[in-house]
């Protein structure tokens, strides 16, 4: 069985009736959309997505940042002055 990763559900056939009632009873949480009884999408609003693209955008700036600190070269210690 498929995990589903929302504390709402919702089926295709209710978001294609209803989207903009779908948003709003939501109330700003993620609802995973049904088909078949197995998640194929989720809903999630603007500020949730905007979270979560900041969220892999840090986690990919700190292992590109990880990646160049263990790369064998020494690091220039600069301060926020410098910059």
């Amino acid at each position: 069985m498929q995990p589903i990763f929302a504390t709402q559900t919702a089926s295709i056939s209710e978001l294609k009736t209803n989207p903009s009632a779908l948003i709003k009873q939501s109330d700003g949480e993620s609802v995973a959309i049904l088909n078949h009884n197995k998640p194929v999408a989720y809903l999630v609003s603007t500020d949730m997505y905007e979270r979560m693209m900041e969220a892999m955008d840090d986690m990919a700036l700190s292992q590109t940042a990880n990646a160049r600190m263990n790369d064998g070269q020494t690091p220039i210690k600069v301060t926020l002055d410098d910059l």
